[in-house]
């Protein structure tokens, strides 16, 4: 005999204000984990570290999140890496065409890289170790770029026939060297890499090579 899963009893009055708390305490965990990463980088990233960010007890990280790797993964998957979805891109809207969807969310790429240093921490730190922790946030990344993909809706046939996946990955790749640049370097071939005034030129360049690439293969 098949039975059916009881149903999830509500939160009651008593319990209501334990889970605002739990929920404002892995909140708290969280920015801390942002607020390290930022300032700090990897170097001085650990549960403790981040305990004391928070000011919490280290006994509830472990408990909320598992343990460093988890909360990395859940960090990873809150902030999505500084690249929003094309509805928050305000392409996502209906007649919008594959194009503008693509132009659109690059834009935002461009924005979201820029207004996200612990992102870019991140992604720095993946090019210099492989861990078990750079792996998972890799991967947590890697969910949401195919993800951000079939948004597109680019036809199948199209996105075959142009490669999408690997255009994809030179387009954002290319925008996140630029964005890790900036720390060293003012400039790349004369491009200015901390002004405004430059940060425009490569989202207008972003924004072409996507309606070029995906206007091309429609043809």
């Amino acid at each position: 005999m098949v039975t059916k899963n009881p149903k999830k009893a509500p939160v009651t009055s008593r319990e209501a204000p334990r889970l605002r708390d739990r929920l404002a305490t892995r909140e708290r965990v969280l920015d801390a984990v942002g607020r390290l990463l930022a300032r700090e980088g990897f170097a001085s990233l650990g549960v403790n570290a981040v305990a004391r960010e928070a000011g919490v007890d280290k006994v509830l990280i472990y408990r909320y999140f598992g343990g460093l790797e988890a909360l990395l993964e859940a960090w990873g998957r809150t902030n999505n890496f500084g690249a929003g979805s094309l509805d928050d891109a305000g392409a996502g809207r209906a007649g919008g065409t594959v194009e503008e969807k693509a132009a659109a969310f690059l834009a935002k790429y461009v924005r979201d890289l820029r207004a996200s240093p612990e992102a870019l921490e991140v992604m720095r730190w993946e090019l210099v170790e492989d861990n078990p922790l750079t792996r998972r946030l890799a991967q947590v990344r890697e969910e949401a770029g195919f993800a951000e993909l079939r948004e597109l809706g680019v036809p199948r046939r199209q996105a075959e026939e142009l490669d999408l996946p690997a255009v994809a990955a030179i387009l954002t790749a290319g925008i996140l060297h630029l964005a890790l640049r900036a720390k060293s370097a003012p400039e790349w071939l004369g491009v200015p890499l901390r002004s405004d005034e430059g940060w425009a030129r490569i989202e207008h360049a972003a924004v072409a090579l996507a309606h070029a690439a995906l206007g091309r293969a429609k043809r």
